[in-house]
């Protein structure tokens, strides 16, 4: 799990408590041709160069310290057209609606797919449009 020091327009920020989850996300993103940094939490995401690059940032819901909502609200006026993919493995509902009502990219339910999960990041990119 390294950040990568040259950042092209595919470059996709994780960000989970979990390391299991990190480990198999940035796996997947390499696979799919992407590249990819993961941080254990919000708080190392916001203090690397990284945050500042990424084309993407996918974070977990329920994280100690700073959860992904608070991250979403600290991106708005740090990177406002920053794409946000949400994932969570709790059913909480409110936490959706507020995610996407204000902006999310996409809102992901663990355990979720590969190919839902590329599919998510590909949309928030632009590169797929909601019909595709």
């Amino acid at each position: 799990m390294t950040e990568a020091t040259s950042i092209p327009s595919s470059f996709i920020a994780v960000v989970d408590d979990d390391l299991r989850i990190l480990e198999s996300l940035e796996s997947l993103l390499e696979a799919a041709g992407y590249i990819a940094a993961v941080f254990p939490s919000a708080e190392a995401f916001l203090q690397s160069s990284v945050m500042e690059k990424a084309s993407c940032l996918i974070t977990d819901v329920r994280m100690p310290s700073i959860n992904g909502l608070e991250l979403q609200w600290r991106m708005k006026s740090l990177r406002p057209n920053l794409p946000i993919i949400f994932m969570t493995a709790h059913n909480d509902d409110e936490a959706e609606r507020r995610a996407v009502r204000e902006g999310a990219a996409g809102f992901l339910h663990k355990t979720f797919s590969a190919s839902d999960f590329l599919i998510a990041v590909r949309r928030a990119l632009g590169e797929l449009t909601e019909e595709q």
